[in-house]
């Protein structure tokens, strides 16, 4: 798998990759049907998207008889770092602490969320 990951994925993209990351590999029906399950796509539409995501080395492929079979390109991780480094430096301006605070005051979150930040922040200033 290449490190190299976008920070910016269309939700039918990150939909896809989420499938390829949790099966390892599929084919277009099979992406096809996991994905129609919560919202109906075309067949179409998987198959054309997969091969731009190729092209842009999101996902690679190999033929089995005369099917493709893709998987990702990319590792889960590199693409979450990313897509929140970007959504933090376009939204709050690189300010992790206004995003937090964002997050914590537009959400309900639960005493044991809570207590998980906590730990954390232990965590990492023990580091520092």
């Amino acid at each position: 798998m290449t490190q190299s990951a976008p920070s910016r994925l269309g939700d039918l993209q990150l939909k896809i990759m989420k499938r390829l990351w949790e099966k390892g590999e599929s084919t277009v029906a099979e992406v096809h049907q996991a994905l129609s399950q919560e919202k109906a796509h075309a067949y179409t539409t998987i198959a054309t998207m997969l091969r731009k995501m190729e092209e842009r080395g999101l996902v690679s492929h190999h033929v089995e008889g005369r099917t493709f079979v893709y998987r990702a390109a990319v590792r889960e991780g590199a693409v979450s770092r990313r897509m929140a480094g970007d959504m933090l430096d376009r939204l709050f301006e690189g300010s992790l602490a206004d995003m937090v605070s964002h997050l914590l005051t537009s959400r309900e979150v639960s005493r044991d969320e809570l207590t998980r930040l906590e730990h954390l922040i232990a965590e990492r200033k023990k580091k520092k």
